[in-house]
């Protein structure tokens, strides 16, 4: 056998390799989409005027385990102008109104494998256009994928979609480009149109979610932080602190954690936060509300880019 032949051989293993690796990824983004798919079904049949958001939020987390899931990320309520970012707290008794535009976020992880997908719920009926926006855009941006695709041209179909039914598209928030065990790979998807270098390609995990508004059309920070996630490890002086960030740094070292997740691990829990913050541990992450108040919906799905098409996780 000559060094030609050889070296195609050791391509053809590496291939062969990579097509198995892609295989075995495939089939536990599959698994998490099939649980997502059916804790979003079930789940919006619960929210209804009256139905407490703690509640929902524990049912999904709850739900997910058990049919053989982890949570990626707390389950996101987020209401009306607050367009991501709200999951309840420890003893939250908000319950949704019949006046209620809500956005269901969800996170199924399997083996570290995201399915990411949001839909909106609009309890007033009073807002069925902007539900659609969001939804088309995404529908249509997600049609009109073939890889490598430029992200920038991905923000410019979901723009025009959404401004074709009078509405905005939010500008400062993105779609995002996933890897095992980390939402954010540093690739996002915009909104709008922008230049970017960017592009999504076969074996990308791909999490696109516009947001419509009839508002200003970007989001401002809220004074409110009920999501975090580990940065590092730091000395703490606080005992609450210390045991807090041990916690912290054994369970969710990966991905975002909720404040009421370590309620019941110590009663000073919100000072322990506080301090972790302070001292750069952790990070908070803060309600996102529409700059002028505007109502907003989001629709979300995770797509798989193979060869052979784009696979639609969450649907």
């Amino acid at each position: 056998m000559n060094k030609k032949q050889d070296k195609s051989d050791i391509m053809q293993n590496i291939e062969d390799i990579e097509d198995m690796e892609n295989g075995e990824i495939f089939e536990k983004l599959k698994k998490a989409g099939q649980i997502h798919t059916k804790v979003m079904d079930e789940t919006i049949k619960l929210i209804k005027p009256g139905a407490k958001l703690y509640d929902i939020a524990e049912y999904v987390e709850n739900r997910t385990r058990e049919l053989g899931g982890e949570v990626a990320f707390p389950c996101n309520l987020s209401i009306n102008d607050i367009a991501a970012h709200y999951t309840p707290f420890y003893g939250d008794e908000k319950v949704f109104s019949e006046d209620d535009i809500v956005k269901l976020d969800v996170g199924v992880h399997v083996d570290g494998y995201i399915a990411d997908g949001a839909k909106t719920i609009d309890l007033s009926n009073s807002y069925k256009d902007l539900v659609r926006a969001s939804e088309d855009a995404l529908n249509t941006v997600i049609n009109e994928i073939v890889p490598p695709m430029n992200v920038g041209d991905m923000g410019a179909i979901i723009q025009e979609v959404i401004e074709s039914y009078g509405y905005k598209p939010i500008s400062n928030l993105s779609g995002h480009v996933m890897e095992r065990y980390l939402l954010h790979s540093g690739v996002s998807i915009p909104n709008v149109k922008e230049t970017s270098k960017n592009i999504i390609d076969i074996g990308d995990i791909v999490a696109i979610e516009p947001f419509a508004t009839d508002g200003f059309g970007s989001v401002i920070d809220g004074k409110e932080k009920y999501i975090f996630k580990y940065l590092k490890s730091r000395p703490v002086r606080l005992p609450t602190a210390r045991k807090i960030l041990k916690i912290i740094e054994k369970k969710y070292q990966y991905l975002p954690f909720a404040e009421r997740w370590l309620a019941c691990e110590d009663s000073k829990y919100k000072a322990g936060l506080r301090s972790l913050m302070s001292a750069g541990c952790i990070y908070g992450y803060s309600t996102l509300i529409e700059k002028n108040h505007g109502i907003v919906s989001q629709a979300e799905h995770t797509v798989f880019i193979t060869e052979n098409g784009v696979e639609v996780i969450t649907k």
